[in-house]
């Protein structure tokens, strides 16, 4: 590849990773926006309360990450990028629809049966303690969501394909009327069938969500064949790697089976507490995390594909590096400002929520490297070790949580602490097996860099203690500019020592800070 190929490369990374980061802010913002309606029109307990609505998502997702959403992506693009490499567009297309006829045959098996037998999942395995009244709400609205699993996989594959042809418009457009299907839903519904209408809305954003990107299928030489390709040896392949990246989706579903389960045995309401602060909690995950891993995530199949791993572990630690940095200044934010933010988004129970949302800051940094390092195994092809892990940590957070999350243990912040202790663990257990396979991955460069961020970490850290002390959380502290003031100077400050203290350590990734801020500053002063 020659330079002026690299460096589009990079361009290309840069305006896929600033459109995703761009539209995870707004859906961030519609999804938390939701989440505050939700609790606002609707109440945590009684009959139809929220615990019902956040319940009925568990088996839909659950079934929809263990069977499919391993296949959305990191199973199927490396293979999808070695067609591309060989500049076979048709065969990439066949490939992808292949997956999509097996998928969505298996998907409608899974709506059949969650219509079936919506009753007896909810009341055995997902919340054994609901009245008749909850339960039959909560089994309404599953059999709602039955088929959204189906609409997700075909939009999945379509958009993975999308990828890795490096469109990423429609990608990133799509989600965001999906949420915005629910929003108008409580609206439309609160006053007449409550809070049963939010499944026909989450039903019709799953519908728009596919219109939306079949609409990115234009000029993409789109080939669909009624045929599933068993004999073909790159299909195999991917049916191969599929079962594990499933299983360990799958693992994480789960894990928040086990957490609405054991919050349902605390009592009505807590199903609604822990999924509103866990709900805040991936917000920065989703926003810095998942939009630069999947930016990066093809070009980083593509340099192993080019047989260049020297190439694939400099971008590497490059990106893990800004992710890193990224991410510690907003967990310091997150942890100091909780008690804002819950406050200024959920009117109600803000005082259990910003709890929660406290122990679950430990959980923020481990899962925005998480994005990222298990790309690692699966742009090699691995899919298979991040299953392991991931098995290891669901029996290990089983545990922790059946002896932390105890009414006369923490209770409900039993579950946050077990979800940072187990994230925590399983990026640990990652890295560690990467350098073992890897003894060059984490060079001397990389490891100054992480030291001189730790570092930096330490202000930001304290800018948050004396700023929390100038502008404490008052008792009748209400309202949007009361709330969001203080946590703007909170969260400005702590970015500005950031930002600050990092180039007085010389770290490279406040570079792209400072160079757009003298464009910004240039760009008045230029004369046309």
């Amino acid at each position: 590849m020659n330079e002026m190929s690299a460096v589009k490369k990079r361009l290309s990374i840069s305006s896929a990773a600033t459109l995703l980061i761009g539209s995870s802010i707004l859906g961030q913002f519609l999804g938390i926006f939701r989440t505050r309606l939700v609790n606002a029109n609707f109440s945590a307990f009684g009959p139809h309360s929220t615990d019902a609505y956040f319940a009925a998502f568990n088996i839909p997702d659950f079934f929809f990450f263990t069977l499919a959403a391993g296949a959305l992506g990191v199973a199927f693009m490396p293979v999808l990028a070695d067609r591309l490499a060989k500049g076979d567009r048709k065969g990439m297309w066949e490939l992808s629809t292949s997956l999509m006829n097996l998928l969505a045959i298996v998907m409608v098996f899974v709506g059949v049966v969650i219509l079936i037998f919506a009753r007896p999942l909810v009341h055995d395995i997902v919340a054994p303690a609901m009245s008749p009244a909850q339960l039959n709400t909560t089994v309404t609205i599953m059999r709602l969501l039955a088929f959204n699993p189906l609409l997700f996989t075909v939009s999945g594959v379509l958009t993975g394909t999308q990828q890795a042809l490096g469109k990423w418009f429609f990608y990133a457009l799509s989600p965001l009327f999906y949420n915005a299907c629910i929003i108008i839903s409580i609206f439309v519904f609160r006053h007449n069938i409550g809070i049963v209408g939010l499944g026909i809305g989450a039903l019709t954003g799953a519908l728009l969500q596919l219109a939306v990107v079949c609409c990115g299928l234009f000029r993409t030489k789109f080939y669909w064949s009624p045929k599933i390709m068993w004999r073909n040896s790159e299909f195999r392949t991917i049916l191969k790697q599929l079962p594990p990246r499933s299983m360990d989706q799958g693992m994480d579903q789960m894990e928040s089976i086990v957490e609405t389960h054991f919050a349902r045995n605390l009592g009505s309401g807590y199903i609604s507490f822990y999924n509103n602060a866990y709900t805040l909690s991936t917000a920065p995950t989703l926003l810095i995390g998942t939009a630069i891993s999947t930016a990066a995530f093809p070009h980083l199949n593509n340099r192993l594909s080019q047989g260049r791993p020297d190439l694939f572990r400099r971008d590497f630690l490059r990106i893990l590096r800004v992710m890193i940095w990224l991410a510690m200044p907003v967990t310091i934010i997150c942890f100091f400002t909780r008690g804002y933010l819950a406050r200024m988004i959920f009117a109600q129970n803000a005082p259990e929520i910003s709890l929660l949302f406290g122990f679950l800051s430990v959980a923020i940094f481990a899962g925005t490297l998480y994005t990222l390092l298990s790309r690692w195994f699966y742009a090699h092809k691995d899919t298979k070790t991040p299953l392991f892990v991931s098995i290891f940590t669901i029996t290990f957070d089983i545990i922790l949580v059946s002896i932390l999350a105890k009414p006369g243990a923490y209770g409900a912040t039993g579950l946050a602490i077990t979800q940072s202790i187990v994230a925590l663990t399983e990026v640990i257990i990652l890295g560690a097996i990467m350098l073992y396979r890897d003894r060059k991955l984490f060079d001397l460069d990389f490891l100054s860099g992480f030291i001189r961020i730790i570092a930096v970490t330490g202000f930001s850290v304290l800018a948050g203690i004396i700023m929390v002390t100038f502008y404490p959380l008052g008792l009748h502290d209400r309202g949007f500019f009361t709330l969001g003031g203080k946590l703007f100077l909170i969260a400005g400050v702590v970015m500005l020592v950031h930002i600050g203290m990092s180039a007085l350590f010389g770290l490279d990734e406040v570079k792209p800070v400072f160079s757009l801020i003298r464009k910004i500053i240039r760009k008045p002063l230029r004369v046309v």
